[in-house]
């Protein structure tokens, strides 16, 4: 059964004039691998510019519904099942090498293999260049062959590593965009995603400032996801699911609690009031909501520019048949309409350095803030301790 997802007509992962197709990314925590976004093959609805919807009569699920509103982008992890999930666009990171050399026979295995036998790597005299040669090859190795089979953009992962390093991520990134060149991929097929940390903020403004587009990730708190915005970042990822977990089993944070006197899910939350910031004060990035865990989660987010759900959630809703006068409301949430009414704080609007972002940030983005980069980089080490055991590959 494949998974169509119609886009929506505002994407912020439309490429530029000179490129056509649509962009899906990575929205999983370190052990996820691969996530692509499937072509389109269900009927269109139209969508109301306000509060409400309105359904065509020859609408006949849910998943259609949803879709009009916001773009729906499944979380997955597939290799080589492009037949039956048809994929424009595709992320590759240290996780997703992993899950190649686990299967020996995936049709990417031989991009790493590649990777591994480069001369150029070789002939480095120190093992720790050697080595980050070997997997920036393999990434975009891997990078390149998934730009073949899909019309949209790739996302690269930058090394959770260097997440405090602001020069040292435009290197790598500068790095990894020339291996791409070298390959005749071009620059507006791609993008680079990098935590939220301040340093990773600035990075993603100095990248832009070059026409080097950012998928700014990890993002748990309004200083984060305001500060990304003011930075430029095409692409701004909350993780509503990560957020409503560290509320239920602590407190503490000054941004949580006030969301849930005010009778509102943290995640949820944060995500409306960095959607409104963006759009009233005319932001360029587009924002995507992760880990979302359920239906009730996706309606909640209708309207914003990405949704990225599960499978099992995308089955669910293609599998409910659904009518206009049916159980389902299907109401936009989020609209640049209803933005321009949202209220802020003077502080919430200044714009934000180093020591005024560090003060914003509240427990809960501190933690699952160095819980992600912790899990990103512990993938990162896990796949140089492969290459030094795999390297040099059989038969090179």
């Amino acid at each position: 059964m494949s998974l169509s997802v119609p886009s929506h007509p505002a994407s912020a992962f439309t490429p530029s004039p000179l490129q056509e197709g649509r962009l899906g990314f990575s929205a999983r925590s370190a052990a996820s691998s691969l996530v692509f976004k499937f072509r389109r093959s269900f009927p269109q609805i139209r969508a109301s510019t306000d509060f409400s919807s309105s359904l065509d009569t020859g609408v006949s699920t849910e998943l259609d519904a949803v879709s009009s509103l916001s773009e729906i982008v499944p979380d997955t992890v597939i290799f080589d099942d492009f037949e039956r999930f048809p994929p424009t666009a595709a992320t590759v990171s240290s996780s997703l090498l992993l899950g190649i050399c686990s299967l020996p026979d995936t049709k990417f295995r031989s991009a790493v293999d590649t990777a591994l036998a480069d001369s150029e790597c070789y002939g480095l005299d120190k093992s720790d260049a050697r080595l980050s040669c070997f997997v920036n090859k393999a990434l975009v190795n891997v990078g390149g062959d998934l730009a073949k089979l899909v019309p949209g953009r790739v996302s690269t992962e930058v090394d959770a590593r260097l997440s405090y390093d602001t020069h040292g991520i435009i290197r790598k990134v500068h790095d990894l965009l020339k291996l791409y060149n070298d390959m005749d991929v071009p620059p507006e097929r791609l993008l680079f995603k990098i935590p939220s940390t301040w340093q990773g903020i600035e990075a993603s403004r100095l990248l832009e400032s070059e026409g080097i587009q950012t998928h700014l990730t990890l993002v748990y708190s309004f200083a984060q996801a305001a500060a990304a915005a003011q930075a430029g970042a095409s692409v701004i990822q909350i993780f509503v699911g990560r957020i409503r977990d560290w509320a239920r089993n602590h407190s503490g944070d000054p941004e949580i609690e006030a969301a849930m006197k005010r009778g509102e899910d943290p995640g949820l939350a944060l995500v409306t009031k960095a959607y409104n910031y963006i759009h009233k004060y005319g932001h360029k990035s587009k924002l995507m909501a992760a880990a979302v865990r359920n239906k009730q989660d996706l309606y909640s987010l209708l309207g914003v520019d990405y949704i990225i759900a599960p499978l099992k959630i995308l089955e669910s809703l293609k599998e409910s048949i659904t009518s206009p006068e049916e159980k389902y409301s299907y109401v936009r949430r989020l609209s640049p309409h209803t933005a321009t009414t949202y209220n802020f704080s003077e502080e919430e609007l200044e714009k934000w350095d180093q020591k005024s972002f560090a003060s914003a940030m509240g427990p809960a983005a501190e933690e699952l803030l160095a819980a992600g980069l912790e899990g990103y980089a512990n993938q990162a080490k896990r796949v140089e301790d492969l290459f030094r055991k795999i390297w040099p590959p059989p038969n090179v």
